[in-house]
């Protein structure tokens, strides 16, 4: 079977692609290794509770009627409409660190009141920064050696105010340990603080199902369980691809979402016995515990009223791939409660996430060990949230935790790494003429981010620079 363009991966930015492809009539075959759809932003049912994968919120997040940023760009190029989606504004969110927090929303003005009080020395510069980021045109490159810390020393004096401005951005999208190239920090830096948080009620399950019926709509192909074993080239060109099973696939492009490396692999030799340690060195390491605690009460009534909370327990936190199993000293805890809807969640939760060892996850010994580990860790991260937080552990009635094990086992990628490589390609080439990439390791990343990444690598493509 032959069609025009597949898609490996039915994350966000492949469901977008497909999409795009298909309403320019585009015969398209979107593949997903799994029984569902979403990668990195999927969603699951557990004991009779809906629970979201990946998504915190939904960053880069801008009022309805705005014209310009990424979003508008989005509904735009897939036919959506502002209440599609049907997101809600956070709450308010806020950054704790010893002796001082930072509170901040949708905005802007928020944050640099909040800087003006706790740094009135910093302000000034915090200001022209944030000019200096406005005025970057979307997308503008820098060289990968300019980094979000050089432009923080060039405007900030405040070693202090600088972690904890940097403290959110590295833990929604920096897959580089400590910094983020500036490339990507202009990015971040504004669906943070910029434009902003939200979420619709139902959960990152509303955007996915209006993706996959509108790409259905269109005449797009969804095959579920298809993973892709290998990417046949020749001549410098991929020309299929062959599935777990045997099926071979032919393509006239393709496009990934798997990875960098990982698509790498894909093209790899099946029989070159190196092909798993290919491209080792180029495989991120950062990776994340995640804890979801299902409460009988909402968190506000607890005395827990943001949205998001990135706390860190001493005055410099430690972005890495961490010595011990599980860094408890800093993390985020997230409310899906804490957003603007207009009626109530049924579901009262908490989310927990620190940074993970993912050698140590992936080494347990069995399952029980593994489980237990896990029960172990749970504790500790809870006892040390409580410095941040009111006591919540006497009204947890379920609880579900993932690790690095999980997140490799359902998005595949290397090191269950949720941020790719540390090194992006942004022009989403590849040393194969038509295959390229998209998602995480193309740049872009959250939901919105993906969707872009899909969407404008298929207009640069393989739409001839529509769009």
């Amino acid at each position: 079977m032959s069609y025009e363009t597949i898609i490996i991966g039915a994350g966000l930015s492949g469901l977008a692609a497909g999409i795009r492809l298909a309403h320019f009539g585009k015969r398209v075959c979107l593949l997903e290794r799994h029984t569902t759809i979403g990668g990195l932003n999927s969603f699951y049912r557990l004991r009779g509770r809906n629970h979201d994968v990946g998504l915190h919120a939904v960053t880069n997040y801008n009022p309805r009627g705005s014209k310009s940023g990424p979003l508008p760009r989005i509904l735009r190029q897939l036919r959506f409409s502002w209440d599609d989606f049907g997101f809600f504004p956070q709450c308010g969110s806020k950054i704790s660190f010893p002796g001082v927090t930072l509170r901040f929303g949708n905005d802007p003005g928020l944050l640099e009141s909040e800087i003006a009080t706790r740094f009135p020395g910093e302000v000034e510069g915090f200001r022209r920064m944030a000019r200096f980021v406005e005025e970057q045109p979307w997308g503008t490159s820098f060289p990968r050696e300019q980094t979000a810390r050089t432009l923080l020393n060039e405007y900030l004096r405040d070693p202090l105010l600088i972690e904890m401005l940097l403290y959110p951005v590295l833990f929604y999208g920096s897959a580089s340990p400590h910094d983020v190239e500036l490339t990507q920090f202009l990015i971040l830096f504004r669906s943070v603080y910029r434009d902003g948080f939200a979420r619709p009620y139902e959960g990152v399950r509303r955007i996915l199902s209006l993706l996959v019926k509108r790409y259905r709509q269109l005449g797009g192909e969804l095959r579920l369980r298809a993973g892709v074993r290998h990417i046949e080239s020749r001549d410098g060109k991929a020309v299929a691809v062959i599935l777990d099973d045997g099926t071979r696939l032919e393509a006239g492009s393709i496009l990934s979402s798997a990875g960098s490396v990982e698509t790498a692999r894909l093209c790899a030799d099946e029989s070159d016995p190196g092909r798993d340690r290919l491209a080792a060195d180029r495989v991120g390491e950062l990776t994340f515990f995640e804890s979801i605690a299902s409460l009988d009460v909402p968190p506000v009534d607890l005395g827990i009223p943001e949205t998001t909370l990135f706390y860190c327990s001493r005055p410099r936190f430690q972005y890495a791939n961490p010595a011990e199993p599980c860094h408890v000293d800093a993390g985020v805890i997230c409310s899906p409660n804490n957003f603007a809807y207009d009626q109530p969640l049924e579901d009262n939760t908490l989310r927990l996430t620190v940074m993970a060892n993912n050698r140590f996850w992936f080494e347990q010994p069995d399952e029980a060990a593994y489980q237990a580990q896990k029960r172990d860790w749970n504790g500790r991260i809870f006892g040390a949230a409580l410095q941040h937080i009111p006591d919540f552990r006497s009204h947890i009635v379920d609880l579900d935790t993932f690790s690095p094990r999980t997140i490799r086992k359902y998005t595949g990628h290397l090191n269950g790494c949720v941020y790719g490589a540390p090194e992006k390609s942004w022009d989403g080439t590849t040393p194969l003429s038509n295959l390229f990439l998209c998602g995480t390791d193309q740049g872009m990343l959250g939901i919105v981010g993906a969707m872009f990444s899909g969407i404008s690598m298929a207009n640069r493509h393989l739409l001839g620079g529509q769009g």
